[in-house]
């Protein structure tokens, strides 16, 4: 007759109540939430995406060709795309000066970019290094880009973005000496943070820095403070960084993280950011990471992070960011890509 084993039968109980345990106490994994899903306009130039035809075809018309590379479930791309190419009047300007050819930066569409270059959409988002959506390039009647913007910028900026380029004044200055003259200045009056550092020689300071720069015609700055700067998870990686704002219109003479002596008008000029609130990020005197354009918070913190963390050093940021989403996802956290 079958005997009980009463040793066998308590590791039997044992090993199904600590797995039981283990399994109750295991995390959910995390999840993404605040990604917009948004189709492009209806009015975008359905292209056969050979570019150089489209150029052909808008210069026959006095138009230029924009290319909207954008991402599924891109926030910025979405707010960009409800403000300014679906609401009037900067729809309807748009739509007489230009033809707009939407590009996925992961789609597997073929592209005659010209002559020499025919790849994927995905590919040619590669080549061009489109690292912020949406990416907006402007093309001329030569099919040479003229203007390019990495990331969001307000219906105010984007106007005269949009003049610049229409007018053909590529032709005479730089986008930034335009916009100088163009934007408003009585648009932002300097809002004050106890994060701020008066510093004026930045390559005395031991640590990460990062620097704002900001101005009165900064239609995004009092954004920028009552939602990126207020918001705890973003100050808790800042405060791991000398914080330094700047006037980006100002003379006075400072030395940069580099040693160098300049002005913030002569350095955001160096940098040729054309965005504000505009962001660099140095660590051991060196340039590491700059914001030219609006960002939401999981992105805006999580680049401090990779420098105040030392990534940095052994991981560029794609990579970074793809194991630290992965990291997050895994301890069970909710990774807002939205405000």
């Amino acid at each position: 007759m079958y005997k009980f084993n009463v040793a066998l039968f308590s590791l039997f109980v044992l090993t199904i109540f600590t797995s039981n345990t283990y399994a109750g106490d295991a995390k959910p994994r995390g999840s993404i939430t605040g990604g917009v899903v948004h189709t492009a306009p209806d009015w975008f130039k359905e292209s056969f995406l050979e570019i150089q035809d489209d150029v052909d075809e808008a210069t026959e018309e006095g138009k230029h060709v924009l290319l909207f590379f954008q991402l599924n479930g891109c926030p910025y791309c979405d707010r960009m795309l409800t403000e300014i190419f679906e609401t009037d009047p900067h729809m309807g300007y748009i739509q007489e000066h230009f033809d707009v050819i939407a590009i996925n930066v992961r789609g597997d569409r073929d592209i005659a970019f010209n002559e020499e270059i025919s790849v994927t959409e995905k590919e040619l988002s590669e080549m061009l290094k489109v690292r912020a959506t949406p990416g907006i390039m402007f093309l001329n009647s030569d099919n040479k880009p003229v203007v390019r913007v990495d990331g969001y910028r307000s219906p105010e900026r984007f106007k005269h973005i949009l003049e610049f380029v229409s007018s053909k004044e590529y032709e005479n200055q730089q986008l930034a000496s335009y916009l100088d003259s163009k934007l408003n200045r009585n648009a932002y009056t300097f809002l004050s943070n106890p994060m701020f550092k008066n510093v004026a020689d930045l390559s005395k300071v031991e640590g990460p820095v990062a620097v704002i720069f900001e101005d009165s015609s900064c239609f995004d700055c009092k954004e920028f403070h009552e939602n990126l700067l207020a918001n705890p998870d973003v100050i808790k990686e800042l405060e791991k960084f000398t914080l330094v704002r700047l006037n980006a219109d100002s003379d006075q003479e400072i030395i940069d993280p580099e040693g160098n002596a300049t002005t913030p008008k002569e350095w955001v000029d160096e940098l040729q950011m054309t965005y504000r609130p505009g962001v660099a990020m140095y660590a051991d005197g060196l340039l590491m990471r700059r914001y030219d354009s609006l960002l939401y918070s999981h992105h805006f913190k999580e680049g401090f992070r990779w420098i105040s963390s030392g990534s940095y050093k052994t991981e560029d940021y794609g990579t970074y960011s793809d194991r630290r989403t992965e990291e997050l996802l895994a301890s069970g956290a909710t990774i807002n890509l939205g405000k």
